[in-house]
């Protein structure tokens, strides 16, 4: 698993927004910029669309007030599921990664495999990053929603 003081390893993956879907490689798309990146299962799953993905929404300036650059929201789905949750969360300050095919996430150590839910996924977590450092890394424990919440983030910075 990817550590505090490691680089964010140079992986591409798609950024979808409403001009379009655009692969970008991580480690230039966070070059230079303090970055919140969260991860999390899936779109349109429960916790993740009830609490994680909105608490970011909420705090997006607060964060911003911060400091932070960019706020990144990665899920191992394709860009236009990323795109329509997005759209749907009114997501417009966070920027929407699709790791499609989990190469970012199995780069970084944190794939959680489930099964028949929906097979191969991102653990659920919270880093900041900076010039594409990890200088903080909040990855849950199973069935957990404490560390990697927006509101535990701000607290850190």
């Amino acid at each position: 698993m990817i550590q505090i003081g490691e680089k964010i390893p140079a992986v591409e993956v798609t950024v979808a927004g409403t001009e379009g879907h655009k692969k970008v490689n991580v480690a230039e798309l966070f070059a230079g910029k303090k970055v919140v990146l969260f991860a999390l299962p899936g779109a349109f799953t429960p916790t993740c669309s009830a609490a994680h993905l909105p608490g970011y929404v909420v705090h997006a300036d607060d964060l911003k007030a911060k400091g932070v650059d960019m706020i990144a929201c990665l899920s191992v789905n394709d860009a236009f599921v990323m795109q329509a949750w997005g759209e749907s969360q009114n997501a417009e300050q966070i920027t929407m990664i699709a790791d499609g095919g989990a190469a970012l996430t199995q780069a970084l150590g944190l794939v959680l495999d489930t099964g028949d839910f929906g097979g191969i996924r991102s653990q659920r977590y919270a880093m900041v990053l900076e010039d594409g450092v990890v200088k903080l890394l909040n990855v849950e424990a199973p069935n957990s929603f404490e560390v990697s919440k927006a509101e535990a983030v701000l607290q850190a910075l």
